[in-house]
């Protein structure tokens, strides 16, 4: 659960009880270690809760309190709104669904003023070129991705030869032309990058990495000489 969400859900639950209730108890209902509540309560505190009680007593909430609206600078809201429409227009359908619901979202959540910023922005994101049509779906791979799972490719290179291996999907990389999928490839015992439109099949596997994508994704880079993105660790 992201952690925005489990404070949302701590003030809720603290809302809930009108007596003390111990850190044990929350940690049951989120999921989560006790630590991990004493954290998000000091998090509360930070931003003005009035959150009475300590560690091993128990905690309560004073009434009034209210998390801090979502709020941008007009530069932020229309990074935000220009990266959506660029995802509606260059991702594929599901990352297009959900670049729709982000936008409803923040509608619904901003002031009427920063609302008229994100529908009346002159920021327009141009229509994606005509690129060969995938067989696979795009969800699925990104899921992989995402689970850090192996996943088995029956691939078709440009010269015409096919071939089935089992990859580790690193990085997928959205172009004009061309979607591509930067992998570790068990066959070669290394790195190899293959157009998505000449993947006829796809399989998720049951085995996971043996190691993790972020550093599998650094040394890729490293080699490639290629600089990390916004939002990189």
């Amino acid at each position: 659960m992201p952690r925005a969400d489990r404070l949302l859900r701590l003030v809720q639950l603290l809302r809930r009880y009108r007596a003390p209730v111990s850190a044990a108890v929350l940690a049951q209902e989120l999921e989560v270690s006790v630590r991990s509540i004493y954290r998000d309560v000091d998090t509360l505190r930070a931003q003005g809760a009035e959150i009475e009680g300590e560690a091993g007593l128990g905690y309560v909430l004073k009434p009034g309190f209210l998390l801090p609206p979502l709020m941008f600078s007009d530069d932020e809201l229309e990074a935000i709104t220009l990266g959506l429409r660029l995802t509606a227009e260059h991702g594929d359908a599901a990352l297009e669904r959900a670049a729709a619901e982000v936008v409803a979202k923040l509608r619904a959540v901003l002031p009427k003023d920063l609302q008229a910023l994100v529908s009346g922005t002159g920021l327009l994101a141009g229509p994606a070129r005509a690129r060969p049509r995938e067989s696979i779906d795009l969800a699925e791979l990104r899921r992989a991705l995402r689970i850090e799972r192996k996943v088995r490719l029956e691939y078709t290179d440009k010269g015409g030869h096919a071939s089935a291996r089992v990859v580790w999907p690193v990085a997928l990389g959205f172009f004009e032309r061309s979607r591509v999928l930067v992998a570790w490839c068990e066959t070669r015992a290394d790195f190899r990058s293959f157009r998505v439109d000449r993947i006829a099949r796809f399989t998720l596997l049951a085995s996971g990495f043996p190691k993790r994508r972020a550093s599998l994704l650094r040394t890729w880079r490293e080699r490639e000489r290629i600089p990390a993105q916004l939002g990189d660790p």
